[in-house]
C-alpha cells in the first residue's frame, strides 16, 4: 500500500539534504511525493522528493532574481522543468534561452550552465537527475576551471533565504 505524499522541508543543510536522499535511495518501493513548497522573497531552496539509485527529483525554487554561477555536472545528466515563473540559461559563451512556464531543459553531463530567475514572481522547477549523488565520484560540481564548486557556496551565488507566507501548488 502506498503511503500519502509527504511534504519535504526546504530549508535542509547539505548534509541533512544528503541523509534525506540516502533513505529514499534505500526504500525500494515507490515513492509518493507532493510539489507543495514554500516561496521566496530571497534566495533558493533544493528539495529532494523522491530517489533511487540511479535517479532523483527535486523541487527548486528560486525567488525573483536568483541565480547560480557558471557551472557543469561532469558525471550527471538532468534536466529542469519550469512549473512557475521563467528563467534565463546561458552557456559558457555567454548564449542564452529564455524558458517559461511548462517548459525545460536538458543538461547532458559535462555541459556548462547557469540560470537565473526573470519573473516577478519566484521560479519553481523540478529538477531530474541521474544519477543519484551518493553514486557520483567527487565532484559532482565544478566551475569553468574545473575545479569543484559546492551548490550552496559564495562562489554559487548562495545568499540567505527569506520565506513568503506562500505556498507552491496549495
Amino acid at each position: 500500500m502506498l503511503d500519502s505524499p509527504q511534504f519535504t522541508p526546504p530549508a535542509l543543510t547539505g548534509k541533512e539534504m544528503s541523509d534525506h536522499e540516502e533513505a529514499l535511495v534505500a526504500d525500494t518501493k515507490p515513492h509518493i511525493f507532493s510539489l507543495k513548497g514554500q516561496l521566496l522573497e530571497q534566495g533558493r531552496t533544493d528539495s529532494v522528493l523522491a530517489a533511487t539509485e540511479d535517479l532523483t527529483v527535486r523541487l527548486k525554487i528560486y525567488a525573483s532574481g536568483g541565480e547560480n554561477e557558471l557551472h557543469a555536472h561532469p558525471t550527471e545528466d538532468h534536466s529542469f522543468m519550469i512549473l512557475q515563473g521563467s528563467a534565463r540559461f546561458f552557456g559558457p559563451e555567454d548564449e542564452a534561452i529564455d524558458l517559461g512556464k511548462y517548459e525545460g531543459i536538458m543538461l547532458p553531463r559535462g555541459n556548462y550552465y547557469k540560470f537565473f530567475a526573470t519573473s516577478d514572481e519566484p521560479l519553481v522547477m523540478i529538477r531530474v537527475g541521474n544519477p543519484c549523488h551518493a553514486k557520483m565520484p567527487p565532484p559532482s560540481r565544478i566551475n569553468i576551471d574545473g575545479s569543484e564548486m559546492k551548490g550552496d557556496s559564495k562562489e554559487n551565488k548562495k545568499v540567505d533565504v527569506i520565506f513568503k507566507d506562500e505556498f507552491f501548488g496549495g
